[in-house]
């Protein structure tokens, strides 16, 4: 054991710990070590209170030891060994129960079934897995991950090439036949047909076939989510939509300037490389088989949290994590990512953002698994309290800005960089554009995003005008600056904004 048993007495129950005063109640008992043996392993010690940890031994430990083996024989499926073993402490006899993550999984509780009695580890409790959790077990050990499946109902057609070309364009030139080196596409009964790794990364209708597989973000008034102030929907392709989430929390932080060099070097009030490196993360390890709640990411006055579906791995705790451990649940969209430059070594990452957390002088960030999905805590240096005078006043559908939070933009707009209203300014600073123009010269393919997050707040703040006001629909609409917008823009550029 890499603890000892003092110290293992010490230490909280936890997703690879939990003590059993004595075996009277054998059928939690048996869920915990399915449990264990479904998620990262874990030992269970018979003898000591869980609530005082009062050191009360087994009686008749030799018949207690032959009955917890008869007992796991017995009731659990596929057959589990764990290592049982009898040691002394304090002149007790204890039980310890050593389970090892499982090459057999899913195990499950025998009187349940395999539908209804597989377990996995959820911090200190037991959760039943539902159909999905199972079939990812299943493909844990078969050294499958989900995203490489074939979807045999779709074809080649359904994945949006020219979005993917663009993407790869700073770092290779893409052609058709690289579909299939990155896993894209996969053969299927003779024909090319897209994997879900291909349709969650450049799928034409991704949502029709992932409805979840998308990002929401949102900035809350204070340090819980009673009010929002500020919430996007993020519908673009994945590797588009990191810089998208990038944009959002840049606009709700703070940029100052150091001039100590000779070039101007923006300065933000929260860590990006350390929140990006998080974001990509998650986008990463979600599990897209999951249904019921896609990416999150709730910025509040003292923390952001990134969240994605998806316990961790099995075989994977916080602390191997810590560690450098990694396992990739996604290997299509890492191949992806890896390519663009998006993730660097492999396992590197979350060490890295403690040690960047730790250089900042940043409060530790945090891991924790909340139900089924996994979210990382990134504690700011100094809290972002937003004006008294704002006050919720933000319809949670999104589609229109306070007139206060209006009026704000239009003169905080320097500060608080609003990323997608400058591109959206630079884009039309140069004449006017139809919609469709301005859409196609940001990259942006979802009409909603575009409507929502770049066009509206930049009419609502006064910065562009419509050409034809008294037609707000007319299919010769156009968009142009206003003398506020051309103001702002020039302030911007001689600020040093590139």
């Amino acid at each position: 054991m890499t603890h000892s048993i003092t110290q293992l007495i010490t230490m909280p129950e936890g997703k690879t710990l939990e003590f059993k005063r004595d075996l009277s109640s054998p059928k939690n008992m048996l869920k915990t070590l399915v449990a264990f043996a479904n998620t990262a392993g874990g030992r269970l010690i018979i003898g000591v209170e869980d609530d005082s940890k009062e050191i009360l031994g087994v009686e008749n430990p030799l018949d207690e030891e032959e009955r917890i083996c008869n007992l796991i024989a017995d009731s659990i499926k596929p057959r589990l060994v764990p290592n049982v073993e009898l040691t002394s402490f304090e002149d007790k006899t204890l039980l310890i129960v050593e389970v090892y993550p499982s090459g057999s999984r899913p195990h499950w509780f025998k009187k349940e079934g395999p539908e209804e009695g597989v377990y996995v580890r959820l911090g200190s409790t037991n959760r039943k897995a539902d159909r999905e959790l199972i079939a990812e077990l299943k493909r844990g050990v078969e050294g499958k991950s989900f995203d490489e499946q074939a979807l045999p109902d779709r074809t080649v057609d359904d994945l949006d090439f020219d979005a993917a070309t663009a993407c790869f364009e700073m770092h290779r030139k893409l052609v058709k036949k690289d579909l299939e080196s990155l896993r894209l596409v996969a053969k299927h009964q003779g024909h090319q047909v897209p994997t879900v790794g291909g349709m969650l990364l450049f799928g034409k209708d991704r949502e029709m076939v992932f409805p979840d597989a998308w990002i929401q973000c949102g900035r809350f008034i204070g340090k819980d989510k009673a009010d929002i102030f500020d919430h996007i929907d993020i519908h673009e392709h994945l590797p588009v939509a990191v810089e998208r989430v990038m944009e959002f929390l840049k606009k709700h932080a703070m940029r100052g300037a150091d001039f100590s060099e000779l070039r101007r070097k923006d300065v933000w009030s929260i860590p990006l490389t350390i929140l990006r490196e998080a974001v990509v993360n998650a986008i990463l390890h979600a599990d897209y088989s999951q249904r019921g709640a896609p990416v999150r990411i709730a910025f509040f006055d003292d923390r952001i949290e990134i969240e994605n579906p998806g316990i961790l791995l099995p075989g994977l705790t916080v602390e191997d994590m810590l560690q450098g451990v990694s396992k990739i649940r996604n290997h299509v969209i890492a191949r992806v990512f890896r390519e663009l430059d998006l993730i660097e070594q492999w396992g590197s990452g979350v060490r890295r953002m403690f040690k960047e957390a730790e250089a900042f002088g940043l409060p530790q960030p945090e891991i924790i698994e909340v139900g089924m999905r996994v979210r990382f805590i990134v504690y700011l240096a100094n809290p972002l309290v937003l004006p008294p005078e704002t006050g919720p006043g933000w319809d949670q559908l999104g589609t229109n800005l306070p007139t206060q939070l209006s009026t704000q933009l239009s003169t905080q707009l320097s500060t608080q960089s609003d990323v997608s209203v400058q591109r959206l300014l630079l884009a039309i600073k140069d004449g006017e554009k139809s919609s469709g123009a301005l859409r196609s010269i940001l990259g942006i393919k979802h009409r909603p995003t575009f409507r929502d997050n770049y066009l509206h707040p930049a009419l609502d703040a006064e910065l562009i005008e419509m050409t034809i006001p008294e037609k707000p629909s007319s299919s010769k609409q156009k968009y142009r600056l206003t003398a506020k917008g051309n103001e702002l823009l020039a302030t911007e550029q001689q600020g040093g904004v590139e």
